[in-house]
């Protein structure tokens, strides 16, 4: 396990040593940013004004809070994917992977690693986001156990998100082709989700694999099981995948 440690902190600074994660940052910062504003203008100059004096209305963090915890997952989606491409095939493009494999670490160490070194860099990023809402707290009051749960929630979608592109990432050389191959794999889920909530052809099997479907029932403050128990398992299922594949690889050689 320390072996893995060491990979995953060698991962984190190389995410940094280069302008990708600090242009990641920025632009995430920057865009939810916009999002927080008009969605904090709307709240106190539409939806306050018309729900005042009402019961069992949404608060600022339904109508806030959780639309930018909301924006932040859908965003990733399409952002984590170059991410996770440089994990594997772009070392194999490199051919600094040989180099990795012929290291004295077993190859669960090194997938262990490289996840772990983006679940900092994950961990970092929505730490980052929740300055945000938090900064609500200051002039209101807050559902903090409903941010909690939606915290949670981003994490283990981000969570999932690295595992698949960890594993497609194993699978090619090319960084751009897995990039292309993650994205299309995450908005394949989410279109299950789509699918499955449709009235015509509605689908629990497809609302239940959807990862987005789980989400949404933390950003709802909903903290359920069987919704951990799914990125659990999602998460562990492509990295022993990825594990399977790499072990492979070096039975074949």
């Amino acid at each position: 396990m320390s072996m893995a440690l060491s990979i995953a902190k060698t991962e984190f600074r190389r995410l940094f040593r280069s302008p990708l994660a600090w242009s990641i940052l920025a632009v995430m910062q920057f865009v939810l940013g916009l999002i927080f504003l008009v969605l904090v203008q709307e709240f106190i100059e539409v939806i306050q004004p018309q729900t005042a004096g009402m019961d069992n209305v949404q608060g600022v963090t339904d109508t806030v809070v959780s639309a930018v915890y909301l924006w932040a997952g859908m965003i990733m989606l399409a952002v984590m994917p170059i991410l996770t491409m440089r994990t594997f095939a772009e070392e194999r493009m490199n051919g600094t992977f040989t180099l990795l494999r012929s290291s004295p670490v077993s190859v669960t160490e090194i997938v262990l690693g490289k996840y772990l070194g983006l679940m900092g860099f994950i961990l970092l990023m929505v730490a980052m986001i929740s300055l945000m809402p938090f900064s609500l707290q200051l002039g209101t009051s807050l559902d903090i156990g409903k941010i909690l749960a939606s915290l949670l929630g981003l994490v283990l979608l981000l969570a999932s998100f690295a595992a698949a592109g960890i594993f497609i990432s194993s699978l090619t050389r090319q960084p751009i082709i897995a990039a292309v191959a993650s994205f299309g794999f995450l908005l394949f889920l989410v279109v299950l989700y789509i699918s499955g909530k449709s009235q015509s052809n509605g689908s629990e099997l497809f609302v239940y694999i959807s990862h987005f479907g789980h989400f949404l029932s933390f950003l709802q403050g909903l903290f359920q099981s069987g919704d951990v128990i799914y990125y659990l398992l999602f998460i562990g299922g492509f990295l022993g995948l990825t594990i399977r594949k790499l072990d492979n690889e070096s039975l074949q050689r």
